[in-house]
């Protein structure tokens, strides 16, 4: 990840970026490759074993239930919540206000756009491929509506990897910057593979809403990266 220099004399007026555009838009591209990918083999009918093996992985036993401990049920629940509509839009708000708090409001303006826009394009592709919920095995959490691309792994992705990109830019350290990006696609990633492991959507759901959802954020990074740039 390298830091985009900025001219002598106006980088006190210019916004600091932990990716340069070049590398932002090669990052957005293999997720939008990878998206397409996944969503032609969903929509050409050729996911079905692949989603099949993926849900029964971790069932076991007459009734199809999770393995492992007790325990580790409510952990994911806790994973999969981070990812809900209540949590990461409280995350999302925060992180614009602390944007525009630490006085800059044209990367708070761009995160909040590409928040939005992300959700508006997620919510479209739902209507659009119209997919049902799996019933392979026994749902362990509420869901509702259509399965694909699953929207907690979409906007997990999208909302805290715009979050980390966003932040990732106040700070100097490039370690630092690679550390926090690196948390974001982990945590969201953690949230996709929930959706599976609940049984509310098939693997494909979840890998696309992941790679969708971090293209977004990836594409929305280097547009507003070069509108910065002289």
């Amino acid at each position: 990840m390298i830091e985009h220099p900025s001219p002598k004399g106006r980088s006190a007026q210019l916004p600091s970026w932990p990716l340069a555009p070049t590398h932002a838009g090669l990052a957005a591209l293999a997720c939008w490759a990878g998206f397409a990918l996944v969503s032609a083999m969903v929509l050409g009918g050729w996911s079905g074993s692949i989603d099949e093996a993926g849900l029964l992985f971790w069932r076991g036993g007459a009734l199809l239930l999770p393995r492992g401990p007790v325990w580790l049920l409510e952990a994911v629940r806790d994973v999969t919540a981070l990812g809900g509509v209540v949590l990461r839009s409280a995350f999302a708000l925060a992180g614009v206000l602390a944007l525009w708090r630490l006085a800059r409001a044209a990367e708070a303006r761009a995160l909040a756009l590409s928040i939005i826009t992300g959700w508006a394009v997620e919510f479209a592709l739902k209507l659009l491929v119209g997919r049902d919920r799996p019933v392979i095995v026994p749902h362990l959490t509420e869901a509702g509506g259509a399965s694909f691309p699953s929207g907690h792994s979409f906007n997990a992705a999208l909302v805290y990897l715009s979050l980390a990109l966003a932040f990732a830019a106040l700070s100097p350290s490039r370690a630092a910057r690679a550390a926090l990006i690196a948390a974001a696609l982990a945590l969201s990633f953690a949230i996709a593979l929930s959706r599976v492991w609940l049984g509310v959507h098939f693997p494909t759901d979840a890998l696309a809403g992941w790679l969708g959802g971090s293209a977004w954020a990836f594409t929305a990074a280097a547009i507003a990266h070069r509108r910065a740039m002289p």
